[in-house]
């Protein structure tokens, strides 16, 4: 029988350990003094206390390991639980590399980019009930003029106006200053009637979205475009459906009504626009 201090020099785990594991109930003393409560340990426990050590190594939890040890658990089984590890270490070294990169990609941003540096993320978007114009606008003024109509529309039905941002969805596969295909949406409480050209529809949840956000007026917009196709190329994604454009912030001068003050600003340097746009794995 040894000390649990000889028992620590001999198996090369301290005492504080050897404590934790008893605790826990993974090993247990052969023997404990009644009277000076002194642990004593045999040299037959050295092979559970080596499983412990290995499973530990291997990225399995104490309380895992404690099933996997008090429990009648078969060769089948720890090989099935050694396998699915396995797969669990996998993911977390793709997860590792994926970060690796885009580390790589935000460094060569930082070395080569002469204007502001644009975070990306990406995340869900969720479903909302909105009133939508699609048309083929002519220009940007179009569009705001197709924004201000939507307005009106919803503010003719008493309270259906939600107090979220509009955005636009733009379906052309690439830049067009002129002939643009856009859908304007406009946030509503509860559903109200439709027109002969407004719509009102729940937008579906869209997973996996590339979003950056701009602050600033419109004019220089197209740096924040830049920076996430640069983020979608450097990290290995492609492009999937419409581009969106959510006003966080903005200005409006051409109703004769109020609109939610949450998101609306006086000053065009203070607009916020969060541009969105699924993304999936090459």
């Amino acid at each position: 029988m040894f000390k649990i201090g000889e028992f620590s020099r001999l198996s090369r785990v301290s005492v504080r350990m050897l404590r934790h594991y008893d605790q826990l109930g993974l090993l247990t003393p052969s023997q404990t003094d009644s009277f000076t409560g002194y642990r004593y340990y045999s040299a037959d426990q050295l092979p559970r206390l080596n499983r412990i050590l290995a499973l530990r190594d291997l990225g399995f939890s104490l309380e895992q390991i404690a099933g996997m040890l008090n429990e009648d658990v078969s060769t089948e089984q720890l090989f099935g639980m050694l396998k699915f590890k396995r797969g669990e270490v996998q993911q977390q070294m793709q997860e590792e590399q994926e970060r690796l990169a885009r580390l790589e990609a935000r460094i060569r941003q930082m070395n080569e980019s002469k204007h502001e540096i644009y975070d990306v993320i990406l995340r869900d978007v969720e479903s909302e009930l909105v009133a939508t114009y699609r048309e083929v606008a002519a220009d940007d003024n179009r569009i705001q003029q197709i924004f201000d109509k939507v307005e009106i529309y919803v503010e003719a039905h008493e309270g259906a106006r939600a107090d979220k941002p509009p955005f636009t969805i733009y379906y052309d596969d690439e830049y067009r200053d002129a002939e643009i295909d856009c859908e304007v949406a406009v946030p509503l409480k509860y559903p109200i009637p439709e027109s002969e050209s407004i719509r009102v529809r729940q937008t579906p949840k869209l997973f996996n979205m590339a979003c950056v956000v701009h602050v600033g007026n419109y004019s220089s917009i197209y740096q924040p475009y830049n920076a996430l196709l640069g983020w979608i190329e450097s990290n290995g994604y492609q492009m999937k459906g419409p581009i969106r454009e959510v006003y966080l912030r903005y200005g409006t001068s051409t109703l004769e009504f109020a609109l939610p003050p949450t998101y609306l600003s006086d000053d065009q340097d203070q607009y916020v626009t969060e541009l969105q746009l699924m993304v999936e794995k090459r």
